[in-house]
């Protein structure tokens, strides 16, 4: 197979029809690295929307247990990915998604919110840093796919299109981002997580260098002091030199899922799906952190 025999592939197929089939193709062969880092970034963005940020420091569960968190939450997007949205494992990943959510005080806005940013990071992060660009058939596929995903969780008014999908996040980010103390905790917490994942003497490197990649509105919302632009063209000029390294390269005969990734470190004996994430504290039957209950969302 040749470097852009997949994209032939993937141009061959409907991206309304098989949009889960295009959007493993993209995340698992073409751009796996690219993938974990545009939805890492995805979610960490969502921390400076103050609402967001304030209830996931109120949980605790991304400052107390911070490499428990990133792992459930990979393993259970990319459980949907693997196995599809009609099995027993994809529907058991997203009825865990819908219990963990249904515990809180969540706005229709802010759910609709998290889901642009899976869909638009991606696309920006590999217009920038991937090996070729996305096409239109991936855009269309991976709207699609996550129109689905957030019908799925019972979010209402979901865009239609990848455009649709940018306006929505561009503009709610305009409105919303802002300062809040219990976000910068979290920030700081996830920042922390990404650096431990490297030997120490390179962990404060790790930690300038996910700095580096924040845009100006991110910094601004956490109070972060604006990196050095050195520092910021060396960062962003070698993930250049990446995807030029990786273009040369021979494509992946194999797919690559988020459980294969050596960021997941919770689980070295296995998992199973339905044990994923939090659950109500025992003896309550309710989570920990004051809630409003609303219409259940189901995973069918």
């Amino acid at each position: 197979m040749k470097r852009y025999d997949r994209l032939r592939e993937i141009r061959r197929l409907d991206p309304e029809k098989d949009f889960l089939a295009i959007y493993r193709l993209t995340a698992t062969y073409e751009f796996p690295w690219d993938y974990t880092r545009a939805l890492e970034l995805a979610l960490y963005r969502t921390y400076a929307v103050p609402g967001i940020g304030r209830l996931l420091a109120e949980t605790a569960e991304l400052t107390d247990r911070s490499q428990k968190r990133y792992d459930d939450t990979a393993l259970l997007l990319d459980t949907v990915v693997e196995h599809g949205f009609d099995t027993e494992d994809g529907r058991t990943a997203i009825r865990r998604i819908n219990q963990m959510h249904r515990s809180y005080d969540i706005s229709n806005d802010d759910m609709r919110y998290v889901l642009c940013t899976f869909v638009v990071m991606p696309k920006r992060w590999i217009d920038s840093y991937g090996w070729r660009r996305l096409s239109d058939h991936e855009l269309r596929a991976s709207a699609a796919y996550y129109r689905t995903l957030g019908r799925r969780m019972g979010i209402k008014d979901i865009p239609q299109s990848y455009e649709e999908f940018e306006h929505c996040l561009d503009t709610y980010e305009a409105q919303h981002f802002g300062w809040d103390e219990g976000a910068r905790k979290v920030s700081d917490a996830t920042l922390a997580l990404m650096a431990s994942w490297y030997p120490r003497p390179l962990a404060s490197l790790a930690r300038g260098a996910s700095l580096a990649l924040l845009d100006d509105a991110l910094l601004r919302a956490f109070r972060y002091d604006p990196p050095a632009p050195a520092a910021r063209a060396l960062v962003r000029g070698a993930l250049r030199l990446r995807a030029r390294a990786v273009r040369l390269m021979p494509p992946r005969s194999t797919p690559h899922y988020a459980r294969q990734n050596p960021e997941i470190k919770g689980y070295p004996g296995g998992y199973t799906v339905a044990n994923l994430g939090t659950f109500p504290t025992p003896g309550t039957g309710v989570c920990p952190v004051p809630h409003i209950e609303g219409p259940a969302a189901t995973a069918e």
